[in-house]
């Protein structure tokens, strides 16, 4: 079967990788020359509301994904009435709107930050007499690896926040105080049947996610976040896979955000999983039996931002599963990631710490800070 793919990033190359040994084929649309999924795949090099091209795809392929959750809705619904599309256009309206995303939320009864939209510098202020400091202004739509939010911390910061983001729909969401971040990935087929992964925790830099680390130890928290995303899942009639980003409060779980694709905190599955979210994902797409998601002792997922490390140094870790997305360097991109697994938590800490060793200067200057060992 082919199968297409809205967005040529590395997302759309990792699905292809794992469908492949499936006995597919796969094209994609998106309007960079240099997409890196194009490397592997037919590429339609052409602009998202591009009908000629949305059309060409529908013709090439039998049923169409994305890696991207920023494709017009308007692409997606001209598509829906030629090839089935998975996930669909109601999710993505949905996570392309913090506020939509937030009244969801709410409808649900998953809890969230408290928040406000906010229109006007008058609103703002408004907002921030309810919410209090700190807060964070987001805009609405297009933010994503922390672009397009800032955080007030005190009233003095309210007027450049505004000019920095004012002039668009925006949200003011109360400051969270939690003690870690986690992930809940899920897959939902076609006829409904529906896996977990286990949660995994996550660090930011800058807003890039640097490091996950899998299973998370969250015995007491992850039955709730299953629940609160099968409650997504089920409001959604979602296909595919499903992330649903937590704050751990402790005894509780604040959400934060959802992505209808794979996700960047899921890489470990492809070397620490029985069924990577990458295979899972076109196998629910398809309505195929989904594969197994526990995973192999502990795992760690490492991002490399801007660019790669010298693949033969890395290499000389021999334990480390070495994945570049045949990217340009670029500050602030994400440019490939490694794996490392061992049998549990302790034995994995020892694995980071000889892999920062391995890679000596080089990791110093990626940043240490992806490989801090120590754990919340």
């Amino acid at each position: 079967m082919k199968i297409g793919i809205l967005g040529g990033g590395q997302l759309a190359r990792m699905m292809a990788l794992a469908g492949y040994p499936l006995g597919h084929e796969f094209v994609v649309l998106d309007p960079a020359k240099d997409a890196c999924a194009g490397q592997l795949c037919e590429h339609i090099c052409a602009d998202y509301n591009d009908e000629e091209a949305l059309a060409e795809l529908a013709d090439r392929c039998e049923v169409i994904t994305l890696d991207f959750e920023n494709v017009p809705v308007t692409a997606v619904d001209f598509l829906a009435d030629k090839r089935p599309v998975r996930p669909g256009a109601k999710a993505l309206g949905v996570a392309q709107d913090r506020l939509a995303e937030k009244n969801l939320f709410t409808e649900l009864g998953i809890p969230c930050a408290p928040f406000a939209a906010v229109d006007s510098l008058a609103a703002l202020e408004a907002a921030l007499g309810e919410l209090g400091y700190p807060a964070v202004l987001k805009t609405r739509r297009l933010g994503y690896d922390g672009k397009g939010q800032v955080v007030i911390e005190e009233p003095g910061a309210v007027n450049a926040a505004w000019e920095e983001l004012g002039g668009q729909p925006l949200i003011l969401e109360g400051f969270v105080r939690f003690k870690r971040e986690l992930s809940i990935i899920a897959v939902r087929s076609t006829t409904g049947d529906t896996v977990f992964y286990p949660l995994t925790e996550n660090r930011h830099k800058n807003g890039i996610l640097v490091t996950s680390f899998a299973p998370a130890a969250a015995p007491a928290v992850e039955p709730l976040a299953q629940r609160h995303i099968t409650k997504l899942l089920d409001h959604l009639d979602y296909c595919g896979v499903l992330t649903l980003e937590l704050f751990d409060l402790g005894d509780h779980l604040v959400a934060n955000e959802i992505a209808p694709r794979v996700h960047n905190s899921g890489h470990w599955t492809i070397d620490g999983a029985v069924t990577s979210q990458f295979e899972n994902h076109i196998r629910a797409v398809l309505g195929w039996p989904l594969g197994a998601t526990r995973a192999h002792g502990a795992s760690a997922m490492l991002n490399w931002i801007g660019a790669m490390p010298d693949p033969a140094t890395g290499l000389s870790y021999p334990d480390a599963h070495w994945h570049d997305y045949g990217k340009k360097p670029r500050a602030g991109r994400k440019v490939g990631h490694v794996n490392l697994n061992a049998t549990d938590i302790v034995a994995l800490q020892s694995e980071l710490a000889k892999f920062a060793m391995a890679l000596g200067q080089q990791l110093k200057n990626e940043g240490a800070d992806a490989f801090n060992t120590s754990r919340a």
